[in-house]
């Protein structure tokens, strides 16, 4: 086996086999990203409810391709592992909240009025976030101290144990407490402290403890001593109520054993139980929680508590909770404080609509904004003004304060009332001295169909309100989000936008305007033309650029470009405005002009072409300004992310037929965008899909001027490459140019790239055993494109392959995966090739070797010597490797080359596959199976050889 005694000798007969490619035409591309369609709620003045409509969304649907979960490297026992619980479970789990919902939707649809309103839970973080304070908060309460003492003592009777409880009530109401004044994160540490003290207590049998607590929380709720930060604490308590008043239905449900009629099993009671099925015993325990919540001497902890365990009254009667939300409901008239009194009455709204679902009990909802109504000129008392000034707060600050409670029970009371109701309203406001917060409630909670029907009459109302209440540009904002979701009729359009912005123009505050303006963007944008549109930018422009206001209001500015952007269905409409351009100017800050180009070219990502000059310039400045940002600091997610954006700019622009023009674009685009990768492996894709085009335009016979054309661009990709950092990008882009250079009979062009990309293999910095896998695909694609690339006759035979294998003797190679000996293998099928009289494919128009030499027998004496040096290179390789599976493995593909390729009529070809053979069996590495179906092929293809069926006769296969 020595390599000075193998003479390799190629068969020169074989007789490709072409097999036909199955072409389907398909309009989509199938692993394209599948989106569906959503449609979300809309929502108005920040913590104000849904209006009712819904808005489509186009989001990435969760199924993704093989190949993306490929990419993603996530394998499905990987994403198992992720879940929280098995998916077995999870189906089961689905399957039962599936019949669940089945069961009761068409009950639920039917019964509750209250199907699309907005959730108390969903507008919790806004108020949380909203209404904040720097001031000091006081806390009064005896359970935040180290601990308090609690005297157990027998109690041997019923009346002895009531007793007790009633005593520990009353040392509660006499014992030590202490006042803590607390910054506003402290104070919200406490009170989840106390939520978690209550949960403690009741769950280590002290009732009493828990109740004391909640009385505790809903007592905080009767101090205003700080009033911006009064609708957050009121989230932060109810919060608390709510656990209470589940823990005590829960206790007494648990406590309520049913028997079905017929039954002596016990079973728990159903969700939909009615009175008639609870014991008496539970029915005791639950007046008795009553009886303890109506020994509270305060009005305000015992409205509070009674409303957290309203619920419980389903035990009683089903008349109780319907009656006593109509009793509280007439208690909060002797709230003194308004602002206490209307979060009372939002409680009692909230806790209402969660225990009554049909209409005919939900007459409480509308009671309780009609009773606001009456008290309303309370607000603007001698008493509330002398505790605004005592506490420094504006009388349009101080109004603000109601919205998140009012907007809630409007929006409760609307779901159950009909339209007249609007009108009755409408009158009632119009008779009210200082309505405006009333008629901004109005404008929040009734559904923006109604409003925009009235758009006029609001617009005259906002006009006579004079009061210190919600300012002008809040309404005009309220009225403005309205009429953005749900436009008003086609001939009042212009009418209106004329008389807003005659009050807007009025607004000298420049974030009184831009807070107006915001809002009324998205109806100009929608119902208006570019003349209208262009003016409004500008208005802001003049508004924004004295004494530099711009820097204050950044982000109203962001949103503004986002909602014009987002509403102009042609891109090319909004780059040409005028006032376009200069309002991207007014960001100054570096990183916030980013984000607004960012997010301007993501929004207007559409398929869409261009070839406008003016569209273009636009389009490469804000592209600029993103390449611009990006140093060596830039975070790695960012950087993909422009990259993208630039990428999909681009391939926006289009001229057409017009190659000269659309390659002159791509020059300009590498010099502008000269430090990302992707960008420059675009720009690369770009022109040689702009060569191929060209191609198949002249149908591969090029004239003069296209020859010079695709060699330019050809020039082009081989002087862009070397700039991109990554070096398997760089030689994947060598080689895909070097093969459109080809294609477009480019010879000179496509050697430089093929050259370019060998030079490039010693030099790969990848770890090894990625940089292995990478080259051993890279190098079998390069060598079925070596096949078809005529040899220089400047350079000598095979000059390619030759430079080949000197480059892969080079690179450093781990010699335990032997990736050099499986090249080495795929060298040996390119050559074997190479040497018949027709080569299985070619290149159109491009005479490869088989042509230049027709079977030559110097140039086949020349590939069997390459062939014999290649061969005692593997043989090396084998005896490097030792006794081990992978020299198994690459002894039986050298034989199967050589018994399939070789020509076995030469005795040392035939001897070397016979002791190849021998070598894969040798210590039992071999695959049995495998080496059983070889023999099996080869007997099959040994019909017509004789010497294949000597070879066959003396391969010894092992016992499975």
């Amino acid at each position: 086996m020595a390599l000075n005694a193998i003479e390799w000798k190629t068969r020169t007969n074989i007789k490709p086999k072409i097999n036909p490619l199955q072409k389907t035409v398909v309009n989509e591309h199938p692993l394209k990203v599948v989106t569906v369609t959503e449609r979300i709620p809309r929502k108005i003045f920040g913590s104000q409810p849904s209006t009712g409509r819904t808005t489509p969304v186009s989001t990435p649907a969760s199924i993704l391709e093989p190949l993306t979960l490929a990419l993603k490297q996530l394998d499905p026992l990987s994403e198992f592992t992720m879940q929280e619980i098995d998916p077995l479970s999870k189906m089961a789990a689905e399957r039962d909240v599936t019949d669940a919902i089945s069961s009761v939707s068409s009950k639920v649809v039917d019964d509750n009025p209250f199907i699309n309103m907005e959730p108390w839970a969903s507008r919790k973080a806004g108020i949380l976030s909203k209404y904040t304070t720097s001031e000091k908060l006081s806390i009064i309460t005896s359970f935040l101290a180290e601990g308090e003492k609690v005297i157990l003592k027998a109690q041997s009777t019923a009346v002895d144990k009531v007793q007790h409880r009633l005593e520990q009530l009353d040392c509660f109401e006499e014992g030590s407490q202490r006042k803590l004044d607390l910054s506003q994160s402290e104070y919200i540490g406490r009170i989840e402290q106390l939520n978690r003290e209550l949960v403690s207590a009741w769950h280590s049998e002290q009732r009493v403890k828990a109740l004391k607590i909640a009385i505790q929380c809903a007592k905080l709720l009767a101090d205003t001593d700080v009033l911006p930060f009064y609708p957050s604490k009121f989230v932060l308590i109810t919060d608390i109520l709510d656990t209470f008043g589940k823990l005590v239905y829960d206790r007494l449900r648990m406590k309520a054993d049913y028997y079905k009629p017929g039954s002596s099993k016990a079973v728990p009671l159903p969700e939909d139980f009615t009175p008639d099925m609870v014991p008496p015993s539970a029915k005791e325990t639950c007046l008795n929680w009553f009886y303890k919540i109506a020994s509270i001497r305060e009005l305000v902890p015992r409205l509070y508590v009674e409303l957290a365990l309203v619920r419980s009254y389903n035990f009683i009667s089903s008349n109780d909770c319907p009656d006593a939300l109509k009793r509280v409901t007439d208690m909060i008239h002797g709230v003194g404080n308004p602002l206490v009194a209307v979060y009372a009455r939002c409680y009692l709204c909230r806790v209402g609509i969660n225990v009554s679902s049909k209409k005919d009990h939900c007459s409480f909802l509308i009671k309780n904004f009609t009773g606001f109504l009456d008290s309303y000129q309370h607000l603007f008392s001698r008493s509330v003004k002398h505790e605004l000034h005592k506490q420094n707060m504006h009388m349009s600050t101080y109004m603000t304060l109601y919205t998140p409670a009012l907007d809630f029970i409007l929006e409760g009371a609307v779901c159950k009332v009909n339209d007249n109701v609007l009108s009755d309203l409408i009158n009632t406001c119009s008779k009210l001295k200082n309505s405006s917060l009333i008629l901004n409630t109005i404008m929040s909670g009734f559904k923006p169909t109604y409003i925009a029907e009235q758009a006029l009459e609001f617009l005259n109302m906002i006009g006579n309100c004079t009061d210190d209440g919600i300012p002008l540009h809040l309404l005009l904002r309220t009225l403005g989000l309205c009429l953005t979701i749900c436009p008003p009729p086609t001939e009042q359009r212009k009418q209106i936008l004329t008389i807003v912005w005659k009050y807007i123009a009025q607004l000298h505050n420049p974030g009184d305007y831009i807070t107006c303006t915001e809002a009324w963007v998205p109806y100009v944008v929608q119902y208006f033309s570019t003349r209208e549109i262009n003016a409004m930018l500008g208005d802001i422009i003049d508004h924004m650029v004295p004494n530099r206001c711009y820097e204050k209001y950044y982000s109203e500015l962001k949103l503004i470009i986002g909602k014009v952007v987002s509403h102009i269905p042609d891109f090319e409409l909004l780059l040409v405005m005028d006032n376009f351009l200069p309002l991207i100017d007014l960001f100054q800050q570096d990183s916030v002009r980013v984000e607004v180009c960012k997010n301007i070219l993501t929004l207007c990502n559409n398929e869409t072409k261009t070839s406008d000059p003016v569209i273009t310039n636009t389009l490469m400045f804000l592209c600029s300004v993103l390449h611009d940002s990006v140093n060596a600091l830039t975070p790695e997610d960012e950087y993909k992310q422009i990259g993208e954006i630039l990428c999909n700019v681009v391939r926006k622009v289009d001229y057409g037929r017009d190659f000269e023009h659309q390659l002159n674009f791509y020059v300009e685009a590498r010099g502008a965008f000269s430090n990302i990768d992707v960008v420059l492996a675009e720009l690369v894709q770009c022109v040689n899909s702009l060569s191929v085009n060209t191609r198949q335009i002249v149908k591969g016979i090029h004239t003069r001027k296209t020859g010079d054309f695709v060699r330019a661009c050809a020039a082009y990709c081989f002087i862009t490459i070397p700039s991109i950092v990554s070096e398997r990008s760089r030689l994947e882009l060598y080689l895909l140019s070097g093969q459109v250079a080809l294609f477009n009979q480019c010879l000179g062009q496509a050697d430089a790239c093929f050259k370019a990309a060998l030079a490039m293999i010693p030099t790969l910095e990848d770890a090894p055993a990625k940089a292995e896998a990478f080259l051993i695909s890279y190098i079998k694609t390069f060598l079925s494109t070596l096949l078809v690339v005529p040899d220089n006759p400047e350079k000598g035979v095979l000059s390619l392959t030759r430079i080949l294998l000197n480059v892969l003797r080079e690179f450093e190679w781990n010699k335990q995966n032997c990736g050099l000996g499986t090249i080495y293998v795929n060298v040996i099928d390119m050559l074997s090739v190479m040497a018949q009289e027709v080569y299985p494919y070619h290149v159109d128009k491009v005479e490869s070797n088989d042509s230049l030499y027709g079977s030559d027998p110097k140039f086949i004496s020349e590939i069997n010597n390459i062939c014999s040096i290649v061969v005692g290179e593997l043989l090396n390789l084998l005896q490097e490797l030792g006794s081990c599976r992978r020299q198994s493995q690459i002894a039986v593909d050298l034989f199967v080359r050589i018994a399939t390729r070789g020509d076995l009529n030469s005795g040392p070809v035939f001897h070397l596959a016979l002791n190849l053979w021998q070598l894969s069996l040798k210590n039992g590495y071999c695959d049995v199976k495998y080496m059983i179906k070889t023999k099996d092929y080869l007997r099959r293809c040994s019909a017509t050889n004789n010497m294949l069926q000597q070879l066959v006769q003396k391969m010894a296969v092992p016992q499975i």
